[in-house]
Order: structure tokens, then sequence, then C-alpha cells
């Protein structure tokens, strides 16, 4: 696990909900887009190292 990586995830997550309600503001169909887009993206990498933090417990 690298908490680096989840640090940067949560970033991610943060951007894109600040730039999907920018979007939600002011009606720009783009600016939702891209931020729940970004949000997706953190979700998977949060996965991500979900995986590699089962599969570092199961070789320990």
């Amino acid at each position: 696990m690298s908490i680096e990586d989840r640090a940067k995830a949560t970033g991610k997550n943060i951007e894109g909900k600040a730039q999907e309600a920018l979007g939600n503001i002011t009606g720009d169909p783009e600016d939702k887009a891209e931020g729940k887009a970004k949000q997706a993206e953190s979700e998977v990498r949060h996965g991500i190292e979900d995986v590699k933090d089962n599969v570092k417990k199961k070789i320990d």
C-alpha cells in the first residue's frame, strides 16, 4: 500500500467533486462530465490500492 498513491487518489476525487459542482453552478456539461470522470478515476485508483493491500496480506 502506498499512502502517497491513496492521497493522490483522494485529491483527484476532491478535484472531481469540485469540478462537477462548478459545472452544476455554471451549467457547463463539460465540467460536470470531467468532474465525474475524475471521481471515477479516483475510485479505480483506490480499488487498485485495495488489491495491492490484499495481495500483500496474503503474501505475508
